[in-house]
């Protein structure tokens, strides 16, 4: 029998994240009604009375230390608060199985499946800036011959010697000069050099980087675009041959409508299915968690003369009645879900079980029991108001045979189901 397929894969995993989202934002809620209602606060006011019983003198000590009980009742007053709550919010889901579904149209516009590629920006934008220029180095200032004044007068004609050498000293501080600025504009151009060959060298480095993540960007890209395109080219195949009523592609959508049909975390159902194109029938096996795995507890209750949180458990007759009537919902919901989704009227039946696969009681080995055996007919199944009928009746009214007791691995009899 045909299980999910592509895209119903795809359906059901966006499914299961916007239900998980939905939980996270209902118990958020949750929380602050706790906090609101002192989960919050007493666990503070403890810590708070614990800190002070540590530093309190004698004297008060007996009233910290009543404070410190008070403190400590009320915060786990508030966590029994908080675990009915989430017992409610479990039990309530499971009740609901039917109801959190009608209100939901199952049909699935297979356009809507289609993808239009959105690439992210290239995550790189820094290689893209070239790196600065190398600051230009300022050459020293040219040292300047600076001469001595000639003398004058008398000093004109008696001190030729001493002008003679004091040009001639002049002359050689400015070839000293000369050399030494020589070397150190030899130096500052040297270090610009430098500095402009390690530009060079990290912007070629640069450039090499920028130009192999753009590459992989576009490999990234492409990747995509192909993946997208695959995708859209499988869903115009899927759409044209649903269009023709093959019969693999009328499994392909009831794996994307079922696929929709997101389940509790305490109750969960995996489906099965294989459609006959010469009698237009559907043939849907559902498989649901096993009655273990639903919680069997009315509520919680703190006692302080022990203080302790103790459960105290659901009667079997509750329990039997909550998962036969998960049961029950369950084939509804699945009849409704293929039908209500199937717009066309490709599949005019449906013959359906409803079971699970656990420990045979009777024989200690690993095996499916069914529940619910049924089958329905198109036309008939959707003249019922299922926001008003009793799931049992409604299944006995199709004709259907049903566990006595499934919450006790009681299987449902085979035998001729009628259909309506």
């Amino acid at each position: 029998m045909a299980r999910r397929g592509f895209f119903a894969e795809l359906q059901h995993q966006s499914r299961v994240a916007a239900r998980e989202r939905e939980r996270d934002e209902r118990d958020a809620v949750r929380r602050h009604v706790a906090a609101v209602t002192r989960t919050e606060q007493t666990k503070k006011n403890w810590e708070r009375v614990q800190a002070q019983l540590a530093k309190a003198a004698d004297s008060e000590r007996k009233r910290l230390e009543k404070e410190a009980r008070e403190a400590h009742v009320a915060a786990m007053e508030a966590e029994v608060i908080e675990r009915n709550g989430k017992l409610e919010q479990i039990y309530g889901e499971i009740d609901s199985l039917l109801a959190s579904t009608l209100g939901v149209d199952d049909y699935v516009d297979l356009n809507s499946l289609r993808v239009e590629v959105t690439h992210p920006p290239f995550d790189r934008t820094d290689l893209e800036v070239p790196l600065p220029q190398s600051s230009r180095m300022l050459l020293p200032n040219e040292p300047v011959l600076a001469l001595p004044e000639p003398p004058t007068g008398l000093a004109s004609f008696f001190g030729k010697k001493k002008y003679a050498e004091a040009i001639e000293n002049a002359q050689q501080a400015h070839e000293r000069a000369l050399v030494e600025w020589r070397a150190a504009c030899h130096d500052v151009l040297a270090r610009h050099q430098k500095a402009e060959e390690v530009r060079a060298r990290d912007e070629a480095r640069r450039l090499d980087a920028l130009r192999s993540e753009r590459e992989r960007y576009a490999k990234e890209c492409a990747v995509r675009e192909s993946e997208a395109g695959d995708r859209n080219r499988r869903l115009d195949e899927l759409v044209t041959n649903l269009g023709y009523s093959t019969a693999d592609a009328i499994q392909e959508y009831v794996s994307i409508v079922l696929s929709n049909s997101v389940y509790p975390d305490h109750f969960q159902a995996a489906h099965e299915f294989e459609f006959n194109p010469s009698t237009a029938e559907l043939r849907l096996q559902v498989l649901v968690s096993g009655p273990g795995e639903i919680p069997a507890i009315k509520s919680y209750k703190y006692t302080k003369a022990t203080d302790e949180i103790t459960a105290t458990p659901l009667s079997q007759k509750e329990c039997r009645d909550r998962y036969a009537g998960a049961i029950h919902q369950v084939a509804l919901r699945s009849f409704h879900e293929v039908f209500e989704s199937d717009r066309r009227g490709l599949i005019k039946t449906i013959s359906l079980e409803v079971g699970t696969n656990t420990i045979d009681p009777a024989t200690g080995n690993r095996a499916y029991i069914p529940f619910v055996i049924a089958a329905a007919e198109r036309e008939s199944f959707l003249a019922f108001e299922l926001s008003a009928v009793v799931p049992a009746l409604t299944l006995g009214r199709l004709g259907a045979v049903a566990s006595k007791n499934p919450y006790s691995l009681v299987a449902a009899e085979r035998s001729g189901v009628r259909r309506s």
